[in-house]
């Protein structure tokens, strides 16, 4: 492994947890790991593969081969992807067999070795982190080593980033679904004191109109509480099941 600042790799996995912030970017995120990468890693290039987003590269060489490799459907990340163990491919020359198209592009954009790491957790695999070098040769078990530790601290950043949006849309849906609630009580209210009826026939005069209008429930409701709606219109209407 080159030599390296402590404090450089320390900030590197600072910035790789913090993936909380209310300003986070994904693709921001994947860049720096790309490039931070390179910065501390023996290695030319990197490519940053995630399955259900894309991918992020530290050069546009690198961005082309993975583009690539995933239209052709072949390369490292492939197996990476499918068995969840790093690929290490320390001459490329070697695998022209195996994957012809990939080592194709890879060669003709002038790297010679390359290392793919799987974005993991457990059992959530959600991409792989390709390192290219301009020379064949394995990496040092060092250097595989940090590649690992910074792709597990960006994958658990990743994840948690994902599990924080679920818990927030749900908390949005769960506090919509209460308002709506509220309303529609008070809208019941309304209905029974302006119409005579009693709650529950209120409901389903209400659900009757709302059906019978193609509008929804709570929509109708809000006017009606919002005193934008003629309850008159309501009189009428007979309450279906």
């Amino acid at each position: 492994m080159t030599s390296k600042p402590a404090e450089e790799l320390a900030e590197t996995l600072v910035e790789l947890a913090d993936t909380l912030a209310t300003e986070f970017d994904l693709d921001d995120f994947l860049r720096l790991l790309a490039n931070r990468c390179v910065r501390l890693l023996d290695v030319d290039a990197v490519g940053v593969f995630l399955i259900d987003h894309g991918v992020v590269a530290s050069s546009e060489r690198a961005a082309l081969i993975e583009l690539a490799a995933q239209r052709n459907d072949e390369g490292p990340w492939r197996d990476c992807c499918r068995t969840g163990e790093e690929v290490a491919v320390p001459d490329l020359a070697a695998e022209r067999d195996r994957w012809p198209r990939y080592v194709a592009a890879a060669t003709l954009a002038g790297f010679a070795a390359v290392h793919a790491v799987p974005l993991c957790r457990r059992e959530d695999l959600i991409g792989t982190l390709s390192l290219f070098r301009t020379e064949r040769g394995p990496l040092e078990k060092s250097e595989t080593r940090l590649a690992r530790a910074m792709a597990d601290v960006a994958t658990i950043g990743i994840l948690g980033t994902r599990a924080l949006r679920r818990q927030e849309t749900l908390a949005a849906q769960l506090q919509h679904a209460l308002n709506s609630r509220v309303i529609i009580e008070q809208a019941k209210g309304v209905l029974a004191e302006r119409l005579g009826l009693t709650t529950t026939t209120a409901f389903a005069t209400l659900r009757s109109y709302a059906r019978s209008n193609n509008t929804r429930v709570s929509e109708l409701a809000l006017s009606i509480v919002d005193g934008k709606f003629n309850t008159d219109l309501l009189r009428t209407e007979g309450p279906t099941c």
